[in-house]
């Protein structure tokens, strides 16, 4: 049985059909990318995932459990934009993480202390031990990522879902952010599925890029079609794929 299995899943808002046909299945610890051009469902896909958004048919399950009906622990996210509390020092941020899993929202007494205990270990394992009690906009954007990925391991997530993580940084720390992130799943045997528009990331953090795409266009009606994935290449074996592969997908470049 694989770990995440995806059967014959549809999506749609209203008249407008944005995935259909969508069958796909990973296995644990493998880090799937997924790219293709804009507007295609791949964040509609990724909220699908993380049961933000539940299919408008078909089924999602982890290791053969029904489809979820909201997020749980089981699944952590991270976005583009830094998903941090401003207001919160770094460590707070960590922590109250922690707290949202709980009853009242809040950790008090021993759990805070415990909580507080965590957060340093987490802050030691993503190299911001150093800026504990600072505020997340003291952070470069590199930091303030690594910070957002804390928060998503907080949780100790079984799949994380990435929604174009590193997008806004500048390349250096682009490329560093490329390390540390395959250091972690390395360490925890996530499984990884990343949104991209960046083709060279998708194919050197990836073992699989899959690509989504509208199958065929009705003129009369573009909307009546969703997209379905269309390639499922194999990433673990010479990185990118040969020109002539690539040629056959302009649509990738509109992203």
């Amino acid at each position: 049985m694989s770990f995440v299995s995806v059967r014959n899943v549809w999506q749609r808002y209203g008249d407008r059909s944005i995935l259909e046909r969508v069958s796909v299945t990973a296995e644990e610890g493998e880090f799937v990318s997924i790219v293709g051009a804009s507007g295609c469902g791949k964040s509609t896909f990724l909220r699908m995932l993380l049961a933000e958004e539940r299919p408008y048919k078909g089924e999602i399950s982890i290791e053969g459990g029904a489809t979820a009906v909201e997020p749980n622990r089981e699944r952590g996210v991270v976005f583009q934009k830094y998903s941090v509390f401003p207001h919160l020092t770094v460590r707070d941020n960590l922590m109250a993480a922690e707290g949202f899993q709980t009853r009242f929202g809040r950790l008090r007494g021993a759990a805070r202390k415990e909580a507080a205990a965590r957060a340093d270990q987490m802050l030691t394992r993503i190299g911001l031990s150093h800026v504990a009690q600072q505020f997340p906009a003291s952070l470069s954007g590199g930091m303030q990522q690594r910070l957002a990925i804390g928060q998503a391991l907080t949780a100790k997530p079984r799949i994380l879902l990435l929604d174009e993580p590193f997008g806004a940084l500048d390349p250096g720390t682009r490329l560093q952010m490329h390390d540390f992130l395959m250091e972690l799943r390395d360490e925890t045997n996530m499984t990884v599925f990343m949104v991209t528009h960046d083709l060279e990331e998708a194919f050197k953090l990836g073992d699989r890029v899959l690509v989504f795409d509208k199958p065929r266009w009705d003129p009369q009606d573009p909307n009546v079609i969703g997209a379905t994935i269309t390639y499922d290449f194999d990433a673990r074996h010479g990185g990118m794929p040969h020109q002539d592969i690539l040629d056959h997908f302009p649509s990738l470049a509109a992203g």
